[in-house]
C-alpha cells in the first residue's frame, strides 16, 4: 500500500505530514472504522469553496445563477469520478470483501466520494491554501475549457445531440439493479445504442445520476469508434 500512496501523493503534488489522514480518506465504510464518510462531508465544502473562488476570479461577467450552474457541472459525481480515475484512486482504496468482489474500486460513487475525502485530508493536513493548490491544478484543464457563452450540457443531453446530429436513433436507458440498504442505495442503469453496438453501465446514488454516468461512458465510447 505504501508504494501506491507514494504514487498518489506524487500525482497530487502534496506529501502528507500525517499519512494516517490519507489512509482514512481512502478507507470505505465497508472496510471499517475510521472511514472516509466524515472527510467526504468536509471535502465537499472545501471543493465547492475552491471552485467558487476560481470561477469568481475567472469569469467576472457571469451572474450568480450562471456561476452556480457552472460550479454544479464541476463538482458533480461525473466530474469527480473522472478526476479520481486520473489520480488512480481505485488502486489505493481500502474496501470490505463484499465491495471488492462487486467491483467497488471502479464504482463512480465510491471514487467520487474518495476524491472529496482526499481534498478534506489535505485541508486538515496542511490547511486551506494547500488544498486549494491541489484542487486548482486538478481542475485547471476543466476550467480552461469552459465557454461561459455556451451552457454546459449534461451527458444525456450531449449524447442525444451527438446521435441526432448523425440521424441516429436515441439511446435507451434501463434499470439493471439496485444495490445496498434502503438508506444508502445505489442504482445501476444500462445505456444502449443498439444500432452502433454500444452498451454501457452507470452507477449512482439516484437513477438520474446512474443514467448520466452511463450516458457519459456511451458518448466517450462513440467518440473513440
Amino acid at each position: 500500500m505504501s508504494e501506491f500512496l507514494n504514487r498518489l501523493q506524487s500525482r497530487l503534488g502534496h506529501v502528507f505530514a500525517s499519512q494516517d489522514l490519507l489512509v482514512q480518506a481512502l478507507t470505505h465504510r465497508s472496510f471499517g472504522q475510521p472511514n472516509n464518510e466524515r472527510l467526504e462531508f468536509l471535502g465537499d465544502s472545501v471543493l465547492n469553496c475552491v471552485v467558487s473562488i476560481a470561477l469568481f476570479d475567472r469569469f467576472g461577467a457571469l451572474k450568480e445563477g450562471e456561476l452556480s450552474r457552472v460550479r454544479a457541472s464541476l463538482v458533480r459525481q461525473e466530474t469527480l469520478h473522472r478526476i479520481a480515475l486520473e489520480l488512480e484512486l481505485g488502486s489505493c482504496l481500502k474496501l470490505g470483501e463484499g465491495e471488492l468482489r462487486s467491483g467497488g474500486a471502479q464504482r463512480p460513487s465510491i471514487l467520487a466520494d474518495a476524491a472529496e475525502a482526499v481534498f478534506a485530508a489535505i485541508f486538515l493536513d496542511a490547511g486551506f491554501d494547500a488544498a486549494k493548490k491541489v484542487i486548482d491544478r486538478l481542475y485547471a484543464p476543466l476550467i480552461d475549457g469552459i465557454n461561459p457563452d455556451r451552457p454546459a450540457k449534461d451527458p444525456k443531453t450531449a449524447l442525444q445531440e451527438w446521435l441526432q446530429s448523425r440521424r441516429m436513433p436515441l439511446p435507451t436507458y434501463s434499470m439493471t439493479q439496485v444495490l445496498g440498504e434502503a438508506h444508502a442505495q445505489e442504482f445501476e442503469v444500462a445505456c444502449e445504442v443498439p444500432k452502433l453496438g454500444v452498451r454501457t453501465m452507470g452507477r449512482g446514488t439516484s437513477r438520474r445520476a446512474a443514467e448520466q454516468q452511463s450516458a457519459e461512458l456511451a458518448l466517450a465510447e462513440l467518440r473513440h469508434k
